[in-house]
Parts: C-alpha cells; structure tokens; sequence
C-alpha cells in the first residue's frame, strides 16, 4: 500500500544576547511559500547525507548561519494539516546559543531580532520561538545554560548579569555565586583579570575545558 509522505524539515531557534536582550536569529526565504519573509533558520533532511535530525540542525546552523553552536538541543516536534500550504508537515524543532558575534552578519539574508518584538512570523514559527524561549528561560534557573552565551573570558559579575538578562530578573549575588560553584562548570584562568580603570581588577573564568554541556542544580533559582 502506498502513503502519502509529509513534509519533514528541521527549525531551528538560534539565542544569543546583544544589547542586554535575547535576540534570535532570523533568515530571509528564498522561495515560496512565504517568498522573501524573515523565518527561523531551517530547512529539509537531506536523507542521503544526514545521519540524523541533530546532524540536519547543525548542517542547517553552518549553512543559514555560518555558525556552530556550542549548545544545540532538540525542543519538540511541530506537525499538522495546517502549518505549511504544501501540506502535511512536520518540523523537528531545535534551539541553540551562542556568544554574542563580533560585527553583523554577512549578506542581506540573516539578521538578529529581538525576541519581545517578534510577534508574527510565517508558518507556526512564531510559537516555535516562544516555545524554545520558555525552555531558556526555565533552564536558565536550575543549570548552567547561559554559561554558553559567555565569550572565551568572563567575570562572576558578568556571568550574573547574563543570567539576569536572560530571566529578566535580579539575582542575590551570593545565591548566585553559590550555585555556580555547585554548577562547577567555570574555572578562574591563573593569573588572568580585568584591566582596573576605576574599578579593583576582576579574577577572569572560562569554561571548563572537559565539562558537560549542561548540568543542572537541585533546585531553582531564588529570583527577586
């Protein structure tokens, strides 16, 4: 018996912070439907060369982005009648982080957009991003996600700073500092610190070169 075969693609959420805001990445369609629209960065499985949905989501990053993410996590899978004029369709779901890139991108067909301000996008990308959003926010209280959105060097001040940013929310900074020692991702970089200027010089940290990529804590996040 012959069926009818779905549309299957992989979408893609890619976070990082600009201007103290998350902000997602968006990429401008090429064709139809939707011809010229600002979209999630996605596109289809490529069967005779990814070994996997993960292995499409990080092709599809490289491609639409020039980017490799440091964290790269399946959200949920989007389906339905309704979501795509072509037909039945189904959407393997991902979002990722990254630091803050140096300059803007390259070309006229991948730009950065506040998150707050993206009420309206094609297809149910839309729900895609609040979804994946949502799930940033609530690791955010209870692992050390947002430690991938920190440049190669950072300090505990500006590590809580990224937290706050990404919750909305001010943190106690020895609550804080308690949970990142319990995370145990970061370490200080010997010898390394912030230039003064008016300011004492501040120890410098960097990830942990063989630390998971997430670790979680038993607990929330006192947020105030």
């Amino acid at each position: 018996m012959d069926f009818e075969r779905p549309i299957v693609t992989v979408d893609i959420v890619l976070l990082t912070l600009r201007d103290s805001h998350l902000h997602a990445g968006l990429t401008r369609r090429d064709k139809a439907p939707a011809l010229g629209a600002w979209t999630l960065p996605g596109g289809w499985v490529h069967t005779d060369q990814d070994q996997d949905a993960d292995e499409a989501a990080a092709r599809i990053l490289r491609d639409k982005a020039g980017l490799v993410s440091p964290y790269l996590e399946q959200l949920r899978t989007f389906s339905g009648m309704h979501r795509d004029s072509r037909g039945w369709s189904l959407s393997v779901s991902y979002y990722a982080v990254v630091p803050e890139p140096v300059g803007e991108p390259a070309g006229e067909r991948f730009r950065w957009a506040p998150v707050d301000g993206l009420r309206s996008l094609p297809f149910d990308h839309a729900q895609i991003l609040r979804t994946a959003v949502e799930r940033v926010r609530s690791k955010t209280l209870y692992s050390s996600l947002p430690v991938h959105l920190m440049p190669a060097e950072f300090t505990l001040g500006a590590l809580q700073r990224t937290y706050e940013q990404v919750l909305g929310a001010t943190l106690d900074k020895r609550g804080f500092r308690r949970r990142i020692e319990e995370l145990d991702v970061i370490e200080e970089i010997p010898g390394a610190f912030t230039s003064g200027g008016s300011h004492r010089p501040a120890q410098l940290y960097r990830k942990k070169a063989h630390a998971p990529a997430l670790k979680t804590a038993t607990s929330n996040l006192p947020v105030g």
